[in-house]
């Protein structure tokens, strides 16, 4: 069991907005490295943070770790969560007080991870050579890979339709699969040549889902998943890292990429606006996400800082709070009532 040595870390940031309390928690895995390197003295807290919504702080919490790329929670308990990292993955119990390898050697280097909300002892996690499940809330693994092709099972990511039980997306080096009866079996819906980086569903249409690629560009489905289409406009050829909607404005969507920095759609992803002046000079964005009481933009900027917009990428600010960090994955949820 694994116990994390430092829990606390106050560190400040502006408050967003103020009058009614946040209606959800906010959640960030981060590292914050920049100056470091191996054998160096210098002092890092990686892993992952929460937002203290009334004084704007980051807490630290949980193993500091360099390689946590992922977070999700049991909407039965929050104290239950699981995190992928480069070992594998990882359960807490406890609120992230402890923490247990759940993983084996022949499961490493965990990509997503994901909790059905309609079956929350349904847990799958995306390997670098597959897709991993549990279906006693994390107690024990079993590969459910069926219909996905003996070789390109890399998987990045993992997503849960959240409005349908064993319904889920996996993105993979071969394109986008669907399983529809919770991994016994696969379907490859979209197929590409190219990683797929990011595969997300909408919050204001269920139907609605993007997927993004390494050189491809990206692609919608407006049915679920069943069919797909190229989103003209939207940067191609380089890689697309992640996706996120804004839960504030049905309308609105974010790309974050390497090449491209921000991206931007007002439109639904009919038409796409670069949103990188205000960011540090050929911007390299490692991860993009939205806040879901005011609509804050995040950006985290390869060896810079996480920026924060309050106008949809208009202009910018930085977080001085994380400066240095590499942002892997944004996890909002429902504030846990008192």
């Amino acid at each position: 069991m694994i116990r994390s040595l430092l829990p606390l870390l106050g560190l400040p940031l502006l408050a967003i907005g103020q009058g009614a309390p946040p209606a959800h928690d906010f959640y960030v895995c981060a590292n914050i490295n920049r100056d470091y390197v191996i054998g160096s003295k210098i002092v890092t807290l990686n892993g992952t943070y929460q937002r203290d919504p009334a004084s704007g702080a980051w807490r630290h919490f949980g193993v500091n770790d360099t390689t946590i790329s992922a977070l999700a929670f049991d909407p039965r308990d929050r104290n239950v969560m699981f995190t992928a990292t480069l070992n594998g993955f990882f359960g807490s119990r406890d609120g992230g007080v402890s923490w247990r390898m759940l993983n084996d050697w022949t499961m490493t280097e965990g990509r997503s991870v994901a909790v059905d909300p309609h079956a929350p002892d349904h847990v799958y996690v995306a390997l670098t050579d597959g897709i991993v499940t549990s279906r006693d809330g994390g107690h024990t693994w079993a590969r459910r890979e069926n219909g996905m092709p003996e070789r390109g099972r890399y998987t990045q990511v993992v997503t849960v339709d959240r409005t349908t039980a064993h319904r889920v997306m996996a993105g993979t080096e071969k394109g986008v699969f669907l399983t529809t009866d919770a991994g016994d079996t696969w379907h490859r819906v979209l197929v590409t040549a190219t990683t797929v980086n990011d595969v997300q569903q909408s919050p204001h249409d269920a139907a609605h889902w993007i997927a993004v690629t390494d050189t491809h560009g990206a692609w919608a489905s407006r049915d679920g998943g069943t069919t797909w289409a190229r989103l003209d406009g939207a940067p191609g050829e380089k890689a697309i890292y992640n996706v996120a909607f804004d839960p504030t404005h049905a309308q609105r969507i974010v790309l974050g990429g390497w090449h491209h920095g921000v991206w931007t759609s007002e439109d639904g992803g009919a038409t796409w606006t670069a949103r990188n002046a205000g960011l540090p000079e050929g911007a390299r964005a490692w991860r993009v996400g939205v806040e879901p009481d005011g609509g804050r933009l995040y950006a985290s900027i390869f060896k810079e800082t996480l920026f924060y917009s309050d106008d949809f990428g208009r202009t910018w600010q930085p977080d001085a709070a994380l400066a240095g960090s590499q942002v892997h994955v944004f996890v909002t949820l429902p504030r846990a009532q008192p």
